[in-house]
């Protein structure tokens, strides 16, 4: 390693075996958690072929559920190791149990007692309330100053404001705060606190092994209940339909809910009209972005608490605060990252970082920061460029002066996001994976041979990115 240039690219590790475990490790920090205990730990690593890799899951349901939502990302991970696996192919392989896909600790405690529902037994292991995000550690300002007040509200008086019902960006602190009402409440109320991705597991599983009674039972039974993340419970009638009976058998036996979201009730894609209803019948509070100030104070309280946790052996400048206080604006989590990577810089290579080492440790992050594209924002300016409606564009008609533009709105979604095709395909009226892909290769080869598309794609690129209103 050069003494000159001590930051170096870690990830491009050669390999002459595609390492699964480690894969897999990548994978859990990608998706976190919830997800990745509901889904991705169940998938198994067959072989690898010449440019694609074979893995197995127990039944189609998790294929399809995979596949739909995960893969493009899984890929992504896995070209990381092996840069010439180009696809992931699924075999189905049925595991010898009468229970659906239950793992070998579930298997032993139900033999331990047959009396407990393993609805029990697996929300316990993976209950997300964890001890140290509090009230009192949760940093106030303008953009969550309502989220926060109405939180502590509930946690004072269940049934205060009965749906609560949480929204903002990924980051903003909509887990702190259902966390923190239920590190207040679970001392005297049955408190359940699992995402809607674990919800829908649950419910499966409880379908496939005939434990359906005992999944009622369990979840209408509790005081409180808080659901994070209830976007991911889209397109799914029958677990929608259960959660519909559930939310009003907790509401009318007086117990809380408490809900977040990405976005607000309205906005909430592929969910009932009616579920819906409910949660805007409630109190709905938004976290907008953190603004400077409160940037600033996060910023400040986080190195002083790294700084106690290693002894004052940290020494993170003034300056340097300041610049992170200004440039990462994206969402907390990223602000927080932010410092986290500076903090083990410096305990790394034993020195405090300059500002020109900052901005290399922290470039993906300023990127991000800066530009911030939406598919709301691409859709919105490729109908502005062409002279059409939104509507229209996203609408099954096939004539020319619309195809085009949604092509070429799909080929820059593509490009300018880290949206997988089953996402693109939801943003664009639903439609198929496949159609994506013949969008952006349509558009690829017209760039090869037609100026006038490749100069529309970079007025286009120039305008979203970076806000050149003559360029359009």
């Amino acid at each position: 390693m050069s003494n000159n240039n001590p930051i170096q690219n870690i990830k491009d590790i050669p390999s002459n075996n595609l390492d699964w475990g480690t894969v897999k490790n990548d994978m859990k920090s990608k998706f976190g958690s919830d997800i990745y205990e509901s889904w991705i730990r169940k998938i198994e690593f067959i072989e690898e072929m010449n440019n694609y890799v074979l893995l197995s899951v127990s039944s189609r349901f998790i294929r399809d559920w995979i596949t739909s939502r995960y893969l493009d990302q899984i890929l992504q991970v896995v070209k990381v190791y092996k840069k010439n696996l180009t696809r992931i192919e699924f075999k189905i392989i049925e595991k010898n149990s009468n229970n659906f896909n239950e793992d070998e600790n579930e298997v032993k405690s139900k033999e331990k007692n047959e009396n407990v529902s393993f609805i029990k037994d697996t929300y316990l292991q993976y209950t997300r309330i964890d001890p140290n995000k509090r009230f009192d550690n949760f940093i106030t300002g303008t953009s969550n100053k309502l989220a926060h007040e109405a939180s502590q509200k509930v946690s004072e008086n269940i049934s205060h404001y009965n749906p609560l019902y949480i929204y903002g960006g990924v980051g903003m602190g909509k887990t702190h705060l259902l966390n923190s009402i239920g590190l207040i409440l679970k001392g005297k109320n049955k408190v359940m606190f699992i995402s809607a991705e674990r919800f829908m597991y649950q419910f499966v599983k409880s379908i496939k092994s005939n434990e359906m009674v005992k999944f009622k039972e369990y979840f209408r039974n509790t005081d409180i209940l808080l659901i994070d993340d209830i976007q991911f419970m889209n397109g799914k009638e029958a677990m929608q339909e259960e959660f519909f009976h559930t939310f009003n058998a907790l509401l009318d036996k007086g117990s809380q809910v408490i809900i977040s979201a990405d976005r607000a009730p309205n906005k909430l894609s592929r969910i009932q009209e009616r579920i819906k209803s409910r949660f805007a019948g409630g109190l709905v509070v938004d976290i907008q972005k953190p603004d400077y100030e409160l940037r600033k104070r996060i910023v400040n309280q986080k190195t002083e608490e790294l700084n106690v946790f290693y002894s004052n052996e940290i020494n993170i400048s003034d300056e340097i605060q300041e610049f992170i206080s200004l440039e990462i604006t994206t969402s907390i989590r990223e602000l927080v990252g932010a410092i986290n990577r500076v903090v083990s810089f410096s305990r790394i290579y034993n020195k405090v970082p300059n500002l020109s080492e900052v901005k290399v440790v922290l470039k993906d992050l300023l990127n991000v920061s800066e530009n911030i594209v939406t598919i709301d924002l691409i859709q919105s300016t490729v109908c502005k460029f062409f002279k059409i409606s939104k509507n229209e564009m996203l609408s099954s008609r096939r004539s020319r002066y619309l195809v085009r533009p949604r092509q070429t709105a799909i080929y820059l979604t593509k490009i300018l996001t880290s949206k997988s095709l089953p996402e693109i395909g939801r943003e664009f009226s639903n439609r198929d994976h496949t159609t994506i892909i013949h969008s952006v290769k349509t558009i690829e080869k017209l760039k090869e041979n037609d100026l006038e598309m490749t100069n529309n794609i970079n007025k286009l690129k120039n305008k979203i990115l970076y806000n050149k209103e003559n360029e359009i």
